[in-house]
């Protein structure tokens, strides 16, 4: 009898790292659900991958997509926290000129809340029903280089991905056990996406394809028992084996590496 074909929801997958990482899913035999807001992005992802148009700052779109998903393919087995916002939907130049943390609305806090660090919760939260049922799964956030959420004029972005990051932490430490992993996965460095702006010469970015070789190894066999790592796209050495490649570019999810835990009474 063959082996059923796993199910994967990648999220923000109409363009960029989304895009690339739901391509590369399906190549590598994965049924795909590619969601994003934008539907006519989305219409030119090939057959097999399924589009779902949603809007990840609206409640009821999560119970939606796993919905979706059960319907297509009856299990879900891997989510990709994709799905975000970036500080150049504020600002274009905002690289050159820094959002000032005073600058900051609160619609626009509560925007880039609601996108990057409540969906990737909600949208976890939604699958995991059916992860704890099979008894395996693979929850991977994308989040952003630790530098990244401490650098100045970064207050919107940096501080929404920093929450997204430590909820990961906290994830993977109340999953463990169940065969339910949580990891983040970056790509180390600005990336050639629609989301980056204007931060110059594209040619020299990052390409959104260098998420492959970490993302496939995260939900293959090899990392069934690996939780609460963090794994830089760019320090991927793909002429390693890929446990060598997954050591040198790992390290513990979040501050974990530096986290003292409080004294507690008793």
């Amino acid at each position: 009898m063959p082996t059923q074909r796993k199910a994967a929801i990648v999220t923000g997958a109409a363009s960029g790292m989304g895009r690339a990482m739901a391509l590369g899913l399906s190549e590598a035999g994965f049924d795909v659900v590619a969601v994003d807001r934008n539907a006519a992005a989305l219409s030119t992802l090939p057959a097999p991958i399924k589009p779902v148009t949603a809007d990840l700052s609206q409640p009821d779109s999560f119970d939606a997509i796993v919905a979706e998903t059960i319907g297509a393919f009856g299990r879900i087995d891997v989510l990709v926290n994709n799905a975000g916002i970036g500080q150049a939907a504020i600002r274009a130049d905002q690289r050159g000129n820094p959002i000032r943390f005073w600058e900051v609305t609160p619609a626009q806090w509560n925007q880039f809340l609601t996108v990057n660090a409540t969906a990737p919760i909600m949208m976890a939260r939604a699958v995991l029903p059916h992860m704890l049922k099979a008894g395996q799964g693979r929850i991977i956030t994308v989040t952003t280089s630790l530098g990244t959420m401490v650098r100045e004029g970064y207050l919107l972005y940096g501080s929404s991905k920093a929450a997204a990051e430590s909820a990961m932490a906290v994830l993977a430490a109340d999953l463990a056990g169940t065969g339910v992993t949580a990891n983040v996965l970056v790509p180390g460095g600005v990336t050639d996406t629609p989301l980056v702006g204007d931060a110059g010469d594209r040619s020299k970015m990052l390409r959104p394809e260098i998420m492959l070789p970490p993302l496939l190894w995260l939900v293959s066999d090899a990392a069934a028992q690996v939780s609460g790592r963090r794994y830089i796209a760019a320090d991927w050495d793909v002429s390693l084996p890929a446990d060598r490649a997954a050591d040198a570019a790992g390290a513990p999810v979040a501050w974990l590496s530096i986290a003292r835990m409080p004294i507690e009474p008793g």
